[in-house]
């Protein structure tokens, strides 16, 4: 044992061992002699033996006080046990070997949930008693309750909670009929008084002043004088009810002959459709609080007189505000009328006062009408219209991919634009079957109706004409400019095999670009009706709706649409 203290001191540590050696290297350093020595180890070996029987001492009483706190955990549990009335708890443990600690530990659970246990037992006895105790004071009249009361904890047994409760539903089941009435007859006063806008509490407070508390139902008055008094009050109210609603609806019904005389806006109506939502109800059907309240008639009231007085000053408004409408349809349509025309024949109509109101909002109706069945029979074409000036520029732009020599280098962007040229040729290959769909149904078209489809207000079928030619032209050229550099290769070949040398290829003749399609310079979304040749007329008509579609920028190699940040200045 001295031997392994002795070795302590190498690992770094402070042992028993280790300050035996300390100390008797200084005796020798001293001198001291072997009595001494001795004297002084009997002295260390005594105050450790007074040590000792210190901490068995105060283990001893640790030992009897957790002895004790098991013997008064066991006690507490049978007495919980015999308070609830439970025979066995399953939480108790079966086995009582182990340490005492062990014991303790394993049974407190059991006692812990046997306290909380007692604890809801106990406010549910004392909510049951309380319950009791309240009844019985409503039912003699005195509507008092006693003190506070004491649960008694020695019998907490749920036998004897089940008694208690049938006692108490005997006792609610006395008092709930009369009770049931009088509860009847408040709501029914609290739903026409919010439909009136009148104050409740003080209805029923007239009546008697507990019916005014609506945290506490128990404690209203069921009495006779009470429940005649109800339903005398329920009479008078439903009266005044059916009056305000009568008063209402007509209200309802000149609001609405003044706001289809005026074109009112759904906004403007919207504010008064707790009055209009109501025309056709029943007095039974009107149950929104505030729904027959006098400020809300006032406030009606005070409208119909505004807009009798409006309705005169209103109608250029009106009128120009449908005629908006009417050339916004037909801007969508992409048909062309004379917008300033038509406003000055409609003020000019108002300010000589030879039109009804009624009869020009009528009439502008069903103008609005028949421009949107034309613009819905124009929609099938138009939508055609637009994926054939969509395909269009898709062509131009491969036109300008294909004329660049670097197209397959490895600058910025052109595996974007590779993967847009692929796009671009299966949408340019479907352009002549989309041509020649729509010329068909633009010819059914004109058959039905009578006249010329126009697109804004240049014949459809024109543009597809001259797109016609501009193509057959461009194909002419490719075709010729093939035929050019066939010969140009034949005759390097032959000079190679006469001189043995290779001469620099011939620059094409023309490197000017065509563009072949509805968004070509010129035609501002339209084809121009005569563009080849220099001494025919253009048909080029600005339209202010129109917005010239974006065109491919110089550098088309290296910008993609797919990566619009590039475009940022």
């Amino acid at each position: 044992m001295a031997g392994v203290d002795a070795q302590n001191p190498l690992l770094g540590e402070t042992t028993c061992g280790s300050l035996l050696l300390q100390l008797q290297k200084i005796w020798d350093e001293v001198g001291e002699s072997d009595v001494e020595r001795d004297k002084m180890l009997l002295q260390l070996e005594q105050e450790c033996l007074n040590v000792y029987k210190r901490k068995v001492e105060q283990a001893a009483k640790s030992r009897a006080h957790l002895l004790q706190a098991l013997a008064d955990a066991k006690l507490e549990l049978s007495t919980l046990l015999a308070s609830l009335g439970e025979k066995s708890f399953i939480g108790i443990p079966v086995k009582t070997s182990g340490s005492i600690k062990e014991q303790l530990a394993a049974i407190a659970p059991a006692l812990e949930q046997l306290w909380k246990q007692k604890e809801e037992r106990v406010k549910k006895y004392a909510n049951v008693l309380t319950q009791i105790q309240k009844i019985r004071g409503e039912i003699s009249g005195t509507n008092e309750q006693t003190g506070s009361f004491t649960v008694d904890e020695s019998d907490l047994s749920v036998k004897k909670l089940d008694e208690f409760h049938d006692h108490l539903q005997e006792l609610e089941k006395e008092k709930s009929e009369r009770l049931n009435k009088v509860l009847e007859f408040v709501n029914i006063i609290h739903d026409i008084c919010g439909v009136l806008g009148i104050d409740f509490y003080a209805t029923v407070t007239e009546v008697h002043p507990s019916l005014n508390d609506t945290t506490d139902t128990q404690s209203k008055s069921i009495s006779n004088d009470t429940l005649a008094r109800l339903a005398k009050t329920v009479l008078s109210l439903k009266e005044a009810k059916k009056q305000r609603l009568q008063k209402l609806q007509d209200l309802a019904a000149e609001l609405n002959k003044l706001w289809n005389l005026m074109d009112t806006s759904e906004e403007e109506r919207s504010l008064f459709d707790h009055v209009t939502c109501k025309i056709s109800s029943t007095v039974d059907e009107v149950t929104l609080p505030g729904a027959l309240a006098l400020d809300l008639i006032e406030q009606a009231e005070v409208e119909v007189e505004r807009l009798d007085e409006l309705k005169g000053s209103r109608m250029k408004e009106i009128a120009l505000k449908k005629q908006g409408e009417l050339e916004e349809i037909f801007a969508r349509a992409h048909i062309e009328i004379d917008t300033q025309s038509a406003r000055e024949k409609i003020l000019g109509l108002i300010d000589s006062g030879h039109v009804e109101p009624s009869d020009l909002v009528a009439d502008m109706d069903a103008q609005i009408i028949k421009a949107k069945e034309e613009a819905l029979s124009r929609k099938d074409i138009l939508d055609k219209v637009e994926k054939w000036m969509s395909a269009c520029e898709e062509e131009s732009w491969l036109e300008d991919y294909n004329r660049d020599d670097n197209r397959y280098s490895g600058s910025r962007g052109a595996h974007l634009n590779l993967k847009r040229a692929e796009k671009a040729r299966i949408l340019v290959s479907k352009i002549p079957g989309l041509v020649d769909t729509l010329v068909a149904k633009t010819r059914t078209w004109e058959e039905e109706h009578g006249f010329t489809f126009a697109y804004d207000g240049v014949p459809l079928l024109a543009m597809l004409d001259e797109y016609a030619v501009l193509r057959h032209d461009r194909e002419e050229e490719k075709r010729r400019m093939r035929d050019q550099k066939k010969f140009h290769e034949q005759l390097n070949t032959e000079q190679e095999a006469m001189f043995g040398s290779k001469p620099s290829p011939a620059r094409p003749l023309s490197s000017t670009k065509k563009v072949v399609g509805p968004g070509s310079r010129g035609l501002n979304r339209r084809l121009s009706l005569n563009q080849n040749g220099g001494g025919g007329k253009s048909v080029n008509r600005d339209v202010k709706r129109d917005v010239p579609r974006p065109v491919a920028p110089l550098n088309y190699v290296a910008i993609s649409k797919e990566d619009p940040g590039l475009f940022t200045p």
